[in-house]
């Protein structure tokens, strides 16, 4: 048996992380809550992309990116238990956040491809957000018109355009850092 003091800290900063998704799925479970259910589920999954990526990839991630990856999970599957609704910026730091991690990844794919990353970045986040507001809307007619608890909300057109803002600031940092914080995913490439 390993001992607690054993366990490296960035082991158990994943642990505490991934085990704050769960106890959000299971919290879901109990309140019946299919947002938190939902996002909880996929938020695990996505934490461990980086092993995924790394057994499939010459790649490595560096410690912090799979924290920040882990992160953006947890606040994601959180944020369905009340923070979206009663805490203000709460979805301007989940859509930079998502923005980042997916413009992030745009960035590394066209930079190993030879492609523009800059402009592989703006297209993905302006592309992708807007389909995911109109998904939002989309699920969100489809679950009331079935009597379902709605797994997306969207708030408003206001809100739909503040969502975008918000995607191409974290567009923005992947394009204002991405050479340095992602070098690890890019630097030998031939």
């Amino acid at each position: 048996m390993v001992n607690s003091t054993q366990i490296p800290m960035g082991q158990k900063v994943k642990r505490s992380i991934k085990g704050a998704i769960v106890a959000v799925f299971i919290a879901g479970v109990r309140r019946w809550n299919p947002g938190a259910i939902v996002n909880a589920a996929v938020g695990l999954v996505v934490a461990y992309l980086p092993d995924i990526i790394e057994g499939k990839y010459d790649v490595e991630f560096r410690p912090w990116q799979r924290v920040y990856t882990e992160i953006a999970m947890l606040m994601h599957a959180v944020g369905m238990l009340g923070p979206y609704d009663d805490t203000w910026w709460w979805d301007h730091f989940t859509h930079t956040l998502s923005a980042s991690l997916l413009g992030g990844a745009v960035y590394v794919a066209a930079q190993r491809c030879g492609r523009d990353s800059q402009r592989s970045v703006l297209v993905a986040i302006v592309g992708g957000g807007i389909l995911w507001e109109v998904m939002e809307y989309t699920i969100h007619g489809l679950t009331d018109r079935l009597g379902l608890e709605p797994v997306l909300i969207p708030y408003s057109a206001r809100d739909t355009i503040v969502d975008l803002f918000f995607n191409l600031l974290g567009a923005l940092l992947v394009l204002l850092f991405g050479d340095r914080l992602l070098q690890n995913f890019t630097q030998n490439m031939d």
